[in-house]
C-alpha cells in the first residue's frame, strides 16, 4: 500500500509543481535603454547593492525590429506587448498596419484588472504600445483616444495635454470621467483612490526627471497595486522606468544612476508585495540599450565609475530579463522580445 502510494505521488508531483507555477497576477517592468552597464553603474554608486539582486532567473532578449538591427522604443515596446516584429516608429501593429492585441488588451477581455503606471507622458511609445493601435508613435492625440476604447482600470504618469488641451477641442478627461474613471491631477490625489478606475495624470507633458518627481514612480505603483489588487482573477500591470534612456541619449552617466535607482526602489517595493503575495510574477526587463555605455574603470569602496559611451542613440546589443515568482523559471537564457506575450498568455491561462 505504501509503495502504491509513493510510485502515485511520484506521478502526480511534477503535475503538482506545474499547477503552483501559475500566477495569478503579473507585473511587468520596462526600464527604458536600460542595459547591464546602466544596471551596474547604479549598482556601483549605490554601494554595490540593488533590489535587482533579488532576482534569480535572468535571461536575455533579443531586440532588433523588423527592419532595423536597432530597434526604437515603438517597435521595441510593441514586441514586448504585442508579441510581433514591427517596424521602428509604429504602435502595437504589424509592419502592415494590422492591429494587433497587446498582453493587456487580452488579460483585461479575459476579466483581469490592468493597469500602466509610467515615468513620462502616457501618450509615449512604450505605454502606447500595450493600449494603441497606430501607425506613428508620434501621433499622440490619437494615442489617447486609444485610452477609451481599452478598459483600462490604472493609468498613472504624464500628458495631461493630450486628453485636455487637443486640436479637435474634446476634453477627454470629462470622457474618462463619464466612463466611470476617477481623476487625479496630482500623486497626493492618486493615494487617496482606494477602488474603482482611475485616471491619474499628473503632469501636462512629461513627468519631470528624478530627483524632481520625488517617488512618484515607486508611490504609484503601490497605488495602482492597492486598487488592481481587488480584483479576486488578478492583474497585468506595465511599469516603466522611461527616462534612463533619456539619461542615456544625453550620455549623462550621473542621471543615469539617478533614474536606475527610482526604477530600483520601485522593483523592491513589487518584490515586497510578490514575496507576500506568492501568486504574482515580476518581469524585469527593457525595451533595447541606450548610449552604448561601457564602465571601464571604476571604484567599488568609493562608489566611482568612469563611463563611456559610443553613440547618443540606441544600440542594437541584447537586453537583461529578470523574472521573480510563480514561472519565473520561464524567462532563463535567449528569448526573443516577441516572446513574453504568448508565455504570458499560457501562465495567466488567458483565452486568446
Amino acid at each position: 500500500m505504501l509503495k502504491n502510494r509513493i510510485f502515485l505521488l511520484s506521478i502526480l508531483f511534477p503535475f503538482l509543481l506545474s499547477a503552483q507555477k501559475s500566477p495569478k497576477n503579473v507585473v511587468f517592468i520596462i526600464g527604458d535603454g536600460m542595459g547591464l552597464a546602466h544596471i551596474y553603474a547604479g549598482m556601483v554608486a549605490n554601494g554595490n547593492h540593488l533590489q535587482f539582486e533579488r532576482f534569480k532567473n535572468i535571461g536575455f532578449s533579443k531586440t532588433y525590429s523588423a527592419n532595423n538591427f536597432t530597434t526604437d522604443s515603438g517597435a521595441g515596446g510593441t514586441a514586448i506587448a504585442c508579441g510581433v516584429k514591427t517596424n521602428n516608429g509604429m504602435i502595437g501593429t504589424t509592419p502592415d498596419s494590422v492591429a494587433v492585441p497587446s498582453i493587456l488588451e487580452i488579460a483585461d477581455k479575459n476579466m483581469l484588472s490592468t493597469g500602466i503606471v509610467v515615468a513620462c507622458d502616457v501618450t509615449h511609445a512604450t505605454p502606447a504600445s500595450f493600449i494603441s493601435h497606430q501607425p506613428s508613435r508620434k501621433m499622440n492625440e490619437d494615442i489617447a483616444l486609444d485610452f477609451l476604447k481599452t478598459d483600462v482600470d490604472v493609468v498613472i504618469g504624464g500628458g495631461r495635454k493630450n486628453f485636455e488641451n487637443r486640436e479637435d477641442k474634446r476634453n477627454l478627461i470629462n470622457e474618462l470621467k463619464t466612463n466611470g474613471y476617477n481623476y487625479a491631477a496630482s500623486l497626493e490625489e492618486v493615494k487617496k483612490i482606494k477602488s474603482g478606475k482611475l485616471a491619474g495624470l499628473l503632469y501636462d507633458g512629461h513627468n519631470p526627471p528624478m530627483p524632481e518627481r520625488g517617488d512618484m514612480l515607486p508611490e504609484s505603483t503601490l497605488a495602482a497595486i492597492d486598487i488592481l489588487d481587488n480584483n479576486k482573477k488578478g492583474f497585468f500591470l506595465m511599469i516603466e522606468g522611461s527616462q534612463i534612456d533619456w539619461a542615456a541619449h544625453d550620455n549623462k552617466a550621473d542621471q543615469i544612476v539617478k533614474e536606475v535607482l527610482d526604477l530600483d526602489k520601485t522593483i523592491g517595493k513589487v518584490l515586497d508585495f510578490a514575496e507576500k503575495n506568492k501568486n504574482t510574477l515580476v518581469i524585469v526587463t527593457a525595451d533595447h540599450e541606450t548610449g552604448g555605455l561601457t564602465l571601464p574603470k571604476g571604484n567599488i569602496s568609493k562608489k566611482e565609475f568612469s563611463a563611456s559611451f559610443s553613440t547618443k542613440d540606441h544600440s542594437g546589443v541584447l537586453v537583461p530579463v529578470f523574472a521573480f515568482g510563480p514561472g519565473a523559471e520561464n524567462f532563463t537564457g535567449f528569448m526573443e522580445n516577441t516572446s513574453f506575450k504568448n508565455k504570458l498568455i499560457k501562465l495567466l491561462k488567458l483565452k486568446n
